[in-house]
Protein backbone atom coordinates (compact mmCIF):
# COMPACT_ATOMS: atom_id res chain seq x y z
CA UNK A 1 0.00 0.00 0.00
CA UNK A 2 1.21 3.51 -1.00
CA UNK A 3 1.98 6.12 2.43
CA UNK A 4 0.89 9.38 2.08
CA UNK A 5 3.27 12.20 2.83
CA UNK A 6 2.39 15.09 4.74
CA UNK A 7 4.68 17.58 5.13
CA UNK A 8 4.24 21.64 6.68
CA UNK A 9 6.31 24.75 6.79
CA UNK A 10 6.70 24.68 10.48
CA UNK A 11 5.54 22.77 13.63
CA UNK A 12 2.87 25.94 14.14
CA UNK A 13 1.26 24.24 11.06
CA UNK A 14 0.42 20.72 12.48
CA UNK A 15 -2.92 21.85 14.49
CA UNK A 16 -4.43 21.90 11.00
CA UNK A 17 -2.54 19.48 9.30
CA UNK A 18 -2.99 17.08 11.93
CA UNK A 19 -6.85 16.96 10.49
CA UNK A 20 -5.48 14.98 7.33
CA UNK A 21 -3.04 13.05 9.61
CA UNK A 22 -6.49 11.70 11.18
CA UNK A 23 -8.75 11.22 8.66
CA UNK A 24 -6.10 9.18 6.85
CA UNK A 25 -5.47 6.81 9.59
CA UNK A 26 -8.93 6.25 9.81
CA UNK A 27 -8.89 4.62 6.06
CA UNK A 28 -6.15 2.60 7.23
CA UNK A 29 -3.88 4.84 4.85
CA UNK A 30 -0.03 4.85 6.48
CA UNK A 31 1.38 8.65 6.62
CA UNK A 32 4.78 9.93 6.56
CA UNK A 33 4.87 13.41 8.71
CA UNK A 34 7.72 15.86 8.60
CA UNK A 35 8.46 19.95 8.41
CA UNK A 36 10.41 20.70 5.20
CA UNK A 37 10.16 24.35 4.88
CA UNK A 38 10.61 26.16 1.44
CA UNK A 39 12.56 28.67 2.34
CA UNK A 40 14.43 27.79 5.68
CA UNK A 41 15.61 24.13 4.73
CA UNK A 42 15.77 24.51 0.80
CA UNK A 43 18.30 21.14 0.74
CA UNK A 44 15.73 19.15 2.40
CA UNK A 45 12.83 20.15 0.62
CA UNK A 46 14.90 19.49 -2.87
CA UNK A 47 15.51 16.03 -1.60
CA UNK A 48 12.39 15.61 -0.45
CA UNK A 49 10.62 16.39 -4.03
CA UNK A 50 13.11 14.22 -5.38
CA UNK A 51 13.19 10.89 -3.58
CA UNK A 52 9.42 10.63 -2.04
CA UNK A 53 8.39 8.47 -4.67
CA UNK A 54 11.30 6.21 -3.92
CA UNK A 55 10.18 5.97 -0.37
CA UNK A 56 6.80 4.43 -1.29
CA UNK A 57 4.68 7.46 -1.27
CA UNK A 58 2.11 7.60 -3.57
CA UNK A 59 0.27 11.57 -2.94
CA UNK A 60 2.18 14.82 -0.91
CA UNK A 61 -0.16 16.47 1.37
CA UNK A 62 1.99 20.03 1.20
CA UNK A 63 0.78 22.60 4.02
CA UNK A 64 1.98 26.38 4.17
CA UNK A 65 1.16 29.35 5.23
CA UNK A 66 2.10 32.83 4.39
CA UNK A 67 3.66 33.25 1.36
CA UNK A 68 3.30 29.89 0.79
CA UNK A 69 5.86 28.10 -1.95
CA UNK A 70 5.74 24.70 -0.38
CA UNK A 71 3.59 22.97 -2.36
CA UNK A 72 4.03 24.26 -5.47
CA UNK A 73 8.35 23.67 -5.39
CA UNK A 74 6.96 19.71 -4.04
CA UNK A 75 5.55 20.05 -7.21
CA UNK A 76 8.20 21.21 -9.37
CA UNK A 77 10.27 18.44 -8.15
CA UNK A 78 7.80 15.74 -7.73
CA UNK A 79 6.36 13.52 -10.15
CA UNK A 80 3.82 12.66 -7.72
CA UNK A 81 0.31 13.92 -7.34
CA UNK A 82 0.60 17.03 -5.10
CA UNK A 83 -2.41 18.29 -2.65
CA UNK A 84 -1.67 21.80 -0.97
CA UNK A 85 -3.23 23.25 2.25
CA UNK A 86 -3.30 26.96 2.59
CA UNK A 87 -2.86 27.69 6.33
CA UNK A 88 -4.11 30.90 7.83
CA UNK A 89 -0.60 31.50 9.66
CA UNK A 90 0.42 34.45 12.32
CA UNK A 91 2.01 35.95 9.62
CA UNK A 92 -0.84 35.64 6.44
CA UNK A 93 -3.17 38.13 5.51
CA UNK A 94 -6.23 36.67 6.32
CA UNK A 95 -5.12 33.55 4.41
CA UNK A 96 -5.24 34.92 0.77
CA UNK A 97 -1.66 34.97 0.54
CA UNK A 98 -1.69 31.59 1.47
CA UNK A 99 -4.77 30.39 -0.73
CA UNK A 100 -3.35 32.05 -4.08
CA UNK A 101 0.40 31.18 -3.64
CA UNK A 102 -1.26 27.77 -3.78
CA UNK A 103 -3.85 27.81 -6.35
CA UNK A 104 -2.13 30.35 -8.86
CA UNK A 105 0.45 27.61 -10.48
CA UNK A 106 1.89 28.04 -14.06
CA UNK A 107 0.85 25.57 -16.36
CA UNK A 108 3.38 22.57 -16.10
CA UNK A 109 2.83 22.82 -12.43
CA UNK A 110 -0.19 21.37 -11.29
CA UNK A 111 -1.17 21.25 -7.39
CA UNK A 112 -4.91 20.40 -5.85
CA UNK A 113 -5.72 22.92 -3.62
CA UNK A 114 -8.39 22.71 -0.84
CA UNK A 115 -9.98 25.40 1.13
CA UNK A 116 -7.96 27.72 3.77
CA UNK A 117 -6.97 25.02 6.74
CA UNK A 118 -8.72 22.16 4.06
CA UNK A 119 -6.35 19.48 5.60
CA UNK A 120 -9.41 16.77 6.56
CA UNK A 121 -10.47 17.22 2.50
CA UNK A 122 -6.91 17.15 1.76
CA UNK A 123 -6.98 13.39 3.63
CA UNK A 124 -9.59 12.67 1.85
CA UNK A 125 -8.54 13.50 -1.73
CA UNK A 126 -5.32 11.55 -0.81
CA UNK A 127 -7.23 8.57 -0.07
CA UNK A 128 -9.31 8.83 -3.32
CA UNK A 129 -6.48 8.91 -5.60
CA UNK A 130 -4.85 6.07 -4.17
CA UNK A 131 -8.05 4.53 -4.46
CA UNK A 132 -8.09 4.65 -7.21
CA UNK A 133 -5.56 1.90 -7.69
CA UNK A 134 -6.47 0.26 -4.25
CA UNK A 135 -9.72 -1.58 -4.39
CA UNK A 136 -9.03 -1.51 -0.01
CA UNK A 137 -8.77 1.93 -0.14
CA UNK A 138 -11.79 2.86 -2.43
CA UNK A 139 -13.80 0.56 -0.33
CA UNK A 140 -12.79 2.55 2.81
CA UNK A 141 -13.61 6.08 0.58
CA UNK A 142 -17.13 4.25 -0.32
CA UNK A 143 -17.91 3.39 3.22
CA UNK A 144 -17.29 7.12 4.64
CA UNK A 145 -19.24 8.41 1.79
CA UNK A 146 -21.95 6.55 2.41
CA UNK A 147 -21.76 7.18 6.08
CA UNK A 148 -21.69 10.72 5.04
CA UNK A 149 -25.37 10.65 3.35
CA UNK A 150 -26.85 8.58 6.10
CA UNK A 151 -25.69 11.08 9.12
CA UNK A 152 -27.16 13.40 6.66
CA UNK A 153 -31.00 11.27 5.85
CA UNK A 154 -30.53 10.53 9.90
CA UNK A 155 -30.50 14.66 10.53
CA UNK A 156 -33.62 15.58 7.95
CA UNK A 157 -36.18 12.94 9.40
CA UNK A 158 -35.81 14.92 12.48
CA UNK A 159 -37.40 17.75 10.84
CA UNK A 160 -40.41 15.86 9.53
CA UNK A 161 -43.52 15.74 11.61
Amino acid sequence: MRKVGIIMGSTSDLPVMQEAIDILKKFGVETEVDIVSAHRTPEKLFDYGKNAHSRGIGVIIAGAGGAAHLPGMIASLSPLPVIGVPVKSSNSIDGWDSILSILQMPGGVPVATVALNGAKNAGILAAQILGSADSEILDKVIAYKNGLKEKVIEGAKGLKK
